[in-house]
């Protein structure tokens, strides 16, 4: 039975772009290794939109009183849901931006992470429904941030895992190329990268 991808692209860059490149290496990693399906959501293209009032309100109004209003607001966190849940695997492609992700991938963790659909609360606590599912992130960045005086400037590896855990999903390995800005490092640093993907047991 083959794998279903979930591919995510926030980086603008295109082919050229680091994360890009090092989500391709993944990718074909693991398809080496096992047939796969992949759904590829370009979000700098197809970027899902910010939440709004109206977004908010229907999430708090049962499905039966739904006004086509608000149904239509729900619309994109709707099939964002529905090709999350429906995959085995998802592949983030992450570049730093200013110590963070991408702003168009927070959208979209803002239509997914839902009330009901993704997470629920109890007496107990949050329970996270994104269930038996395996991340990898593949994070690019021009310093080195995975260890040295700017590792407490990455915002991104650390909150990823806070709310992908949040929602359930807490089945993540993260591959990073970095110091792509750096004279002594950048040579070596997507090299570095791909050495990494292809020596990890998947």
């Amino acid at each position: 039975m083959s794998q279903k991808i979930l591919r995510i692209i926030t980086s603008t860059n295109g082919d050229t772009s680091f994360s890009n490149q090092l989500s391709n290496a993944i990718i074909e990693k693991l398809a080496s290794q096992t047939e796969t399906e992949i759904n590829t959501l370009d979000l700098t293209k197809t970027p899902l939109p910010y939440l709004t009032g109206s977004h908010i309100n229907a999430v708090y109004t049962p499905v039966e009183a739904h006004t086509p209003e608000q149904k239509e607001a729900l619309k994109y966190s709707d099939e964002a849901i529905k090709n999350l849940l429906e995959s085995d695997i998802i592949v983030i492609g992450v570049p730093l931006y200013n110590f963070g992700i991408p702003a168009v991938l927070k959208g979209w963790i803002d239509q997914v992470a839902r009330a009901g659909k993704t997470f629920s609360y109890s007496p107990e606590g949050a329970k996270g429904l994104v269930t038996d599912k395996k991340v990898y992130l593949s994070i690019a960045s021009g310093a080195i941030f995975s260890e040295g005086p700017y590792k407490s400037y990455d915002f991104s590896e650390s909150y990823l895992r806070t709310v992908l855990g949040f929602l359930g999903m807490t089945d993540v390995t993260t591959f990073r190329v970095e110091g792509t800005a750096i004279p002594d490092f950048a040579a070596n640093a997507l090299p570095k990268a791909l050495s990494s993907v292809e020596e990890f047991a998947f």
